[in-house]
């Protein structure tokens, strides 16, 4: 059983962690039909199935990551001027972390519940309308190193909406990079980019606060849970990127609301 709870969760985590429709929505969801919920267990599980999902990032943006770090292929100075650097990322995320760090208690405390999944899922569906209907018609980023500083930082202010269970943190970055002048490709690499730092933070954070009350026997499910979910994630990011450009956001805001609609009949 272990086996199979470890592939579905590890499938929907790999399907939904880097789309706009809120992995944590669909992990409380999915737990609560397979039983699989309320544990230090299950919690810490989550948390390595995260961890799969972000290597799938690392793996297909390698070679950026090295460029961003300043330990790829070198460049004239020409070239380097305007590009992606790791001065960016860390406007992007600092606005996260800031908040996180201020208000994680209360976030813990108060905000993990179905009532505000529910309530974050319908929030972010509307600010993703929002932001298809005000976004440029002429975007200033269709590129990553056509992103400014002042729009990586603006990004980072709208991601920290995610902090909020349900409200997605692609949803948010990908709502923001829309606003604040990047194209729908563009705005989800930023947002794929960016999660890694994040991701591995708080997984690690909350990884390692669990780390006592893991044993060898749940080896097999974390196992499962954290190959699966590398795998569908490798293959979710990609089919993503060419679909986003096509499809928009309001497609994942309509599925949001009806998500909320399901929330609302099978949990709440």
């Amino acid at each position: 059983m272990d086996i199979i709870i470890g592939f579905i969760l590890g499938v929907v985590e790999g399907l939904t962690e880097f789309a706009p429709v809120s992995s944590t929505g669909h992990m409380i969801l999915v737990g609560h039909l397979l039983g699989f919920e309320g544990t230090v267990r299950a919690s810490t599980f989550e948390v390595v199935i995260q961890l799969g999902s972000i290597l799938a990032v690392v793996f297909l943006f390698w070679n950026r990551i090295l460029n961003i770090l300043g330990i790829g292929r070198r460049e004239s100075h020409q070239q380097s001027i305007g590009r992606l650097s790791v001065w960016h990322i860390a406007a992007g995320i600092a606005p996260f972390f800031a908040c996180g760090f201020f208000f994680y208690d209360f976030i813990k405390s108060q905000l993990f519940s179905t009532q505000t999944v529910v309530f974050t899922l319908i929030a972010g569906a509307v600010l993703m309308v929002i932001a298809e209907f005000f976004k440029a018609k002429s975007p200033a980023a269709v590129t990553l190193d056509q992103i400014t500083y002042k729009q990586a930082f603006a990004v980072g202010l709208f991601q920290c909406f995610a902090l909020a269970p349900g409200f997605s943190r692609a949803g948010a970055s990908l709502s923001g990079g829309l606003l604040v002048g990047m194209n729908h490709k563009t705005a989800a690499e930023f947002t794929f980019i960016m999660a890694i730092p994040i991701m591995f933070a708080a997984s690690g954070k909350d990884l390692w606060e669990s780390w006592g009350y893991l044993t060898v026997n749940d080896i097999p499910l974390f196992a499962t849970g954290f190959v699966t979910a590398f795998f569908v994630a490798l293959i979710a990011i990609k089919f993503f990127l060419q679909l986003i450009n096509r499809v928009k956001l309001i497609p994942f805001a309509i599925y949001r609301v009806l998500l909320a609609v399901v929330f609302w009949i099978f949990i709440i």
